[in-house]
């Protein structure tokens, strides 16, 4: 303390001595930067000592400590550069310093004559007129600089003031942009014109109770420290002139079920004030009751449209990046403000590429190297999943975990129907909804952001217990599907697999390993969804290679069998390595079971692979497909594989015989209730 108290007074001594004015040399103003730096690093460190700090859990182990070396080597800097300036600075410093403690006292003692009056009529004295006097520690923020795609949301605002005095809650996920939206609405003209200088921004994230936020507000205008400012706010607030009071970040201090009652009741008597427009941001989607607050709500702010997004970007990184770059950079934001800010401060410093190869390595940790929720990804994300809304639903975090690899979300449907071992799994949804760490899309589907999706899926994935019932889910469905393919009642199956196509093979994959309990009905299952994939045209999947990988680690040959048919089955929209090689393998598998459903599907769809490359060998295989269907009265096995005689015919200029086949085929599908091919 001591040492930084020093160099503080020398750096004023250099403004005192300097012969420029304001305008110092640069190595000056460099160290000066330096210190400033320091200094943060300095309150960081003490607030992460702090017993139950936040702060604290922001640093990974070890870092601590590299942050406390920094410290000292920056106090030791700045007390080698100003100290050693020049003797004359050093004596004004301790000039300074003398007449800095005269003048502390003289305060003491004004405070000392004030106190002794009429506490009512002395406030009302010192606080009349504007809150920017001398007494008063209230600073605006400053009018944020880069400011697209929330026009809609200002103008909606702005309407507000224009017809009343408003009570406006400005809600969304963390990193949203609501501090930014307020800010903007803060120094817009007409407010400024109606307001002038009675404009107070207070920021809450320091408060933990009723009466701390009631000091914060009480320190912005100008009052003296006290025990409980309540009542003094609410008395000076009601006797001034019109006023607009924000809140920034109340969540802070509202969420607490300790605190959240006092809040709200505190809330409630300022907006019993009538000259007094009140604007808060919370982290959520839900309003402290106990307030009228304006209708219509202002919604919780979603994602930027596309083109604002680019604009930020641009706006930040100058128009130099191909706009193909630009979109894959901000596809990894889900166009979250706070993360296009930070991604596009950390590409202008290294460009495009390496910023998307670091976060093929890194991921959130690309975009969290700051120390507060402002400037750190991560730190934000943790402080949401520590909200009392979350701790007090202790399952909404495994919820969360899950969603983190379902780029599709999860309907109320399938969070019921998957049996998780969560009793209150619509309570974690809403607990997650509250909080806007999870949102609910057009579909009323359940949904995660992106840069949200990344940090759970690094530092917090899920569990086996927690994958496996919707594994088991969408195992049935896709069984389900493959037996009644074609059939009027299949699209059922249809809807509910497509809402999931990116969710699926995200489930699979977690048993794709060797030695997993679930490898050989994840192979199974992956063999399901390559036939379903193959016949609503999606083409490949991203599961073939790895499954290829797997085989000689699983002993079950039918679902290893199953997966060949299926490749085989979908054989024109992926390649298949080694081909002949697997036929030889599959055919050696299908003698190890009896399933003649599958050996028929596997003939038939040998048929077809061939038929591009050997019209006697694509023949031969067909026939014999039908052969064993018809052995088994398998009508639907007979039509397929007449169908594909019939193409195969056609091919050979055998219109007649093309056309004999391919009737027959339609007449067994009609009578198997396949609409497909009937």
């Amino acid at each position: 303390m001591e040492q930084t108290h020093n160099i503080l007074n020398a750096i004023i001594g250099v403004y005192v001595k300097s012969d420029t004015g304001i305008k110092l040399p640069p190595s000056t103003l460099n160290e000066i930067a330096n210190f400033t730096q320091t200094l943060h690093k300095i309150h960081t460190f003490i607030e992460a000592q702090q017993s139950g700090s936040k702060v604290k859990k922001f640093f990974r182990q070890g870092e601590l400590g590299g942050l406390l070396k920094d410290c000292r080597a920056g106090l030791q800097r700045g007390l080698v550069f100003f100290q050693f300036k020049s003797s004359d600075i050093m004596f004004t410093a301790r000039e300074m310093e003398e007449q800095a403690q005269i003048r502390h006292q003289e305060v003491l003692d004004a405070i000392e004559t004030i106190s002794s009056s009429d506490s009512a009529s002395s406030i009302s004295r010192m606080y009349s007129g504007s809150y920017a006097s001398s007494n008063s520690i209230s600073m605006l923020p400053a009018e944020p600089k880069i400011f697209h795609g929330r026009e809609s949301e200002l103008a909606d605002i702005l309407n507000h003031f224009r017809e009343s005095t408003p009570r406006i809650a400005i809600l969304g996920a963390g990193g949203m942009g609501k501090t930014s939206l307020a800010q903007a609405v803060l120094h817009h003209e007409e407010i400024v014109v109606k307001y002038q200088g009675n404009r107070l921004f207070v920021a809450c994230d320091t408060a933990a109770s009723k009466v701390e936020l009631a000091g914060l507000i009480g320190a912005h205008l100008g009052m003296k420290p006290g025990k409980d400012l309540t009542r003094a706010v609410l008395y000076r607030l009601s006797e001034g002139l019109p006023t607009l009071l924000i809140l920034d970040n109340l969540e802070t201090v509202w969420e607490p079920a300790e605190s959240q009652k006092e809040v709200e009741e505190f809330l409630s008597l300022l907006t019993d004030i009538a000259s007094l427009a009140l604007m808060i941001t919370m982290q959520g989607a839900e309003r402290p009751s106990k307030v009228q607050w304006t209708r219509p709500f202002l919604p919780p702010l979603e994602p930027l449209a596309q083109e604002a997004a680019r604009k930020v970007f641009i706006d930040i990184t100058e128009d130099r990046h191909p706009m193909a770059e630009i979109d894959q950079i901000l596809s990894l934001t889900d166009n979250m403000p706070l993360s296009i800010n930070l991604l596009a401060h950390a590409v202008d410093v290294e460009g495009c590429t390496a910023i998307l190869s670091r976060w093929q390595r890194e991921h959130t940790s690309v975009i969290s190297e700051g120390y507060d929720q402002k400037s750190n990804l991560e730190s934000s994300i943790l402080l949401s999943l520590e909200s009392p809304r979350i701790t007090s639903t202790p399952h909404s975090q495994e919820l969360l975990s899950l969603l983190s690899i379902l780029p599709d979300g999860l309907s109320d449907a399938e969070l019921k129907q998957s049996n998780f071992a969560i009793q209150d799994i619509l309570d974690c949804k809403r607990a997650l909804l509250r909080t806007s760490l999870a949102y609910a899309d057009g579909n009323k589907r359940l949904k995660v952001l992106v840069p949200i999706r990344e940090y759970m899926a690094k530092f917090l994935p899920p569990t086996d217990e927690m994958i496996g019932p919707l594994f088991k889910h969408f195992q049935e469905l896709l069984q389900a599907y493959a037996v009644d393919r074609g059939k009027q009642s299949s699209a059922l199956y249809v809807e509910r697999l497509t809402s999931n196509y990116t969710n699926i093979p995200n489930i699979i994959q977690n048993g794709l390993h060797p030695g997993h309990p679930n490898l050989a009905d994840s192979i199974s299952c992956t063999s399901h969804f390559i036939r379903f994939s193959a016949n609503i045209g999606k083409g490949p999947i991203p599961l073939v290679d790895k499954v290829l990988t797997l085989l000689p680690h699983s002993e079950d040959h039918r679902a290893k069998a199953s997966f060949a048919v299926s490749l085989f089955t979908g054989h024109r929209s992926h390649s298949i390595p080694n081909p002949e090689a697997l036929i030889a393998q599959t055919f050696e598998w299908l003698e190890t079971f009896d399933d003649p459903d599958l050996e028929a599907t596997f003939y038939t769809h040998l048929g077809s692979y061939y038929s591009e490359l050997d019209i006697p060998t694509a023949q031969k295989y067909c026939q014999m497909g039908l052969s064993l269907a018809k052995s088994h009265g398998n009508i639907m096995r007979q039509s397929v594989a007449l169908g594909r005689l019939s193409w195969i015919k056609w091919r050979t200029s055998d219109y007649i015989t093309a056309q004999a086949y391919a009737q027959e085929a339609q007449r067994l599908a009609k009578k198997s209730g396949d609409l497909q091919r009937a």
